[in-house]
């Protein structure tokens, strides 16, 4: 089980783990239950640079498509094999299904904690 405290979340519903100068990025609970059965995600490849507050990727379900956001700056240093084969893992556990792994190059600002983002969510992220 996650340490949903332990992670850092967006207004735009990406969440990332950092640990030294890498960073892991999916989508929240909230979101993968707001976007019902995710069917096709697409994501950039290793080696692309992604720019905080910037659209890296797009996540699509039976409802909708969604923009994805960087809460960083870097390098694409891994992609998530399995989401990008079988993207409904995402609806399964949206924090065990990270998205891409960044080596960041500035450090991350304007995140929020886990009680801000369950505010922002009006109590709805679990």
């Amino acid at each position: 089980m996650t340490d949903l405290t332990a992670l850092s979340y967006t207004a735009e519903h990406e969440w990332i783990s950092v640990d030294g100068d890498i960073a892991t990025i999916g989508i929240t609970d909230y979101a993968a239950d707001q976007l019902g059965d995710v069917v096709y995600v697409d994501l950039p490849a290793v080696g692309a640079s992604v720019t905080a507050g910037q659209v890296f990727g797009e996540i699509e379900s039976t409802k909708s498509v969604s923009e994805l956001y960087a809460p960083v700056e870097g390098e694409v240093v891994e992609v998530n094999d399995d989401v990008d084969a079988d993207p409904a893992t995402v609806n399964s556990d949206a924090f065990a299904a990270w998205l891409i792994r960044v080596r960041v190059t500035s450090a991350p600002s304007g995140l929020l904690d886990r009680d801000a983002y369950v505010a922002l969510t009006g109590g709805d992220a679990q």
